[in-house]
């Protein structure tokens, strides 16, 4: 699992980074969240931000600017100076899906950007209102499969739920009907109160719901069992190879200087490992991640080769 990745080498860099980039940073930080407040982007951004404020000894203020999928806090953070002062919080879907779903990208997330550190990671959930007669994703799928159409799920059209859900579809033969909702939260709502039967949504969005007893969990879409949920069966173990995560990490704008993208790498791997902030990001349901820049760059170009398929297959498309 991603989340698991080379703490150890994660550490050689640690003392390496701090060793360089002496005087940095020499001002303030915006860290450039590209979706709302009270979200779960938004609720890692201030997880990470409080602990590397402290470290770096200069504040990280978390600056929300959402709208167009992330397309415009993208943008701002392109295009800002390349000097470790205006950082972003990169993401399966502004770094990997609308690659594909937009014909216009106005940034390019290999291009445009340095890859600090995959800060964490969250699977989707498979959950259900508690009326369908599913306790397992084996059971969804023949219940979908002896009534074509007549499940249907929520999800914004060309977010990482709604892929993830149309490779389930593929994957395992079923129709079940999308239903378009401009928010992931009027999605989940609609599956609390019946109005549809199921939704895929990542962990930190449905979770409480789960837990509260208001939706039925039947799979999670990590290759292997979260450490977050280690009872809950992958949808791999009923369709062998399926995964789907979100994932969030930090990237600087592209030219920024080796040895503060190092710094940075550095202080995050700090903060994950950490027990206490450790802790804290599996209690609201993230899966921890870590390494160094480049495997975080490899990370991105391989997520947008596996989501552009994904985008072909659901037909979605952004303007």
């Amino acid at each position: 699992m991603i989340g698991s990745l080379l703490l150890v080498s994660a550490a050689v860099h640690a003392q390496a980074g701090k060793a360089q980039a002496p005087g940095y940073p020499t001002k303030p930080i915006r860290l450039i969240n590209p979706l709302a407040a009270g979200g779960p982007t938004d609720i890692l951004s201030r997880m990470i931000a409080q602990p590397m404020s402290e470290s770096l000894g200069k504040q990280i203020v978390v600056d929300n600017r959402p709208g167009a999928s992330g397309n415009i806090a993208a943008e701002i953070a392109a295009k800002a100076p390349p000097d470790g002062h205006t950082l972003f919080i990169a993401g399966s879907g502004n770094f990997a899906i609308n690659v594909s779903l937009f014909r216009n990208l106005p940034y390019d997330p290999v291009r445009d950007f340095a890859p600090i550190a995959l800060i964490a990671t969250a699977p989707y959930i498979v959950a259900v209102h508690s009326s369908v007669a599913a306790s397992s994703v084996k059971e969804l799928i023949a219940l979908a499969k002896a009534k074509p159409g007549a499940l249907n799920y929520g999800a914004v059209t060309g977010n990482g739920a709604h892929l993830a859900m149309e490779l389930f579809k593929t994957a395992s033969g079923v129709s079940i009907v999308h239903i378009p909702y401009k928010g992931a939260n009027l999605a989940t709502n609609d599956v609390v109160s019946g109005l549809i039967q199921t939704t895929m949504a990542s962990t930190p969005g449905v979770m409480p719901q789960v837990k509260a007893g208001k939706l039925r969990a039947l799979g999670i879409t990590s290759a292997k069992r979260s450490s977050v949920l280690p009872n809950l069966p992958t949808v791999a173990e009923t369709l062998p190879g399926f995964e789907a995560t979100v994932w969030y990490g930090l990237a600087a704008p592209a030219g920024t200087p080796r040895e503060i993208i190092r710094r940075l790498n550095a202080e995050v791997n700090e903060v994950v490992k950490n027990p206490t902030y450790r802790e804290r990001m599996i209690a609201a349901d993230y899966e921890p991640a870590s390494g160094t820049p480049e495997q975080f760059g490899a990370f991105i170009k391989s997520e947008i080769v596996k989501w552009a398929a994904a985008v072909k297959i659901s037909g979605a498309r952004a303007e």
